[in-house]
């Protein structure tokens, strides 16, 4: 007598043995793993994103900080102190304020110009006249902070320089033009009142530094 095979004695096949595509289990756990991979990949992106703006943030936080320790670190040098350090381990004090009355903007001018003095100010450059003195003063700062505004300054505008007796000097501006980096004639000596404000250029230059500066020079009167 023939009889028909039972299921039990026919061939599993892929589907039976859950290897096939079409096995709904192993869609579910192809699909679980694709998800978590997503989840993880999202959760770094997270933390990398939470860091970015957490360094973000303290660098605000520190420049902030740094600006009211300079404004009354000069406001005691208007007092008659002299050197006062805005910080008790800093190598640095105010020696002048400039202020851009057109552009709004002002600034605490420190002694020397060296990078970790820039990071907060800028720097009156040693071996030139100090601000509102006779002669050539020399300021440097960084194109993307202080002196950004140099971009936007122009032949005739008004730059003031409080000195640290508290007098005022007015300058005009007279020219702006570009020059070499280890163009020195920009700081040579002058018998009128002249400021020299100097920055990297161009302003937007992916790479800090570079070969060329960007200067901005004024006359007192």
């Amino acid at each position: 007598m023939i009889t028909r095979p039972s299921s039990a004695l026919r061939a599993p096949s892929p589907a039976d043995a859950g290897e096939g595509p079409q096995n709904p289990l192993a869609r579910e756990a192809g699909e679980g793993g694709a998800k978590r991979r997503v989840r993880v990949i999202a959760a770094a992106l997270a933390l990398a994103g939470a860091a970015l703006f957490g360094n973000g943030v303290y660098l605000f936080a520190k420049a902030r900080v740094a600006q009211l320790l300079l404004a009354r670190a000069w406001t005691r040098t208007l007092g008659g102190a002299r050197e006062v350090k805005p910080w008790r381990w800093a190598d640095t004090w105010p020696v002048a304020r400039i202020e851009f009355p057109r552009q709004r903007r002002s600034a605490i001018v420190l002694a020397g110009a060296s990078g970790r003095t820039m990071a907060f100010g800028p720097g009156h450059i040693d071996g030139t006249a100090m601000p509102g003195e006779r002669g050539n003063c020399a300021i440097s700062a960084h194109r993307d902070t202080q002196f950004a505004v140099l971009r936007d300054v122009a032949p005739g505008d008004a730059i003031i320089v409080q000195a640290r007796d508290g007098r005022r000097v007015r300058y005009r501006v007279d020219a702006a033009r570009v020059v070499d980096r280890l163009d020195t004639s920009v700081l040579e000596p002058t018998a009128a009142r002249t400021l020299t404000l100097i920055t990297c250029y161009p302003f937007d230059a992916v790479v800090p530094g570079g070969p060329l500066r960007y200067v901005v020079v004024a006359h007192a009167g």
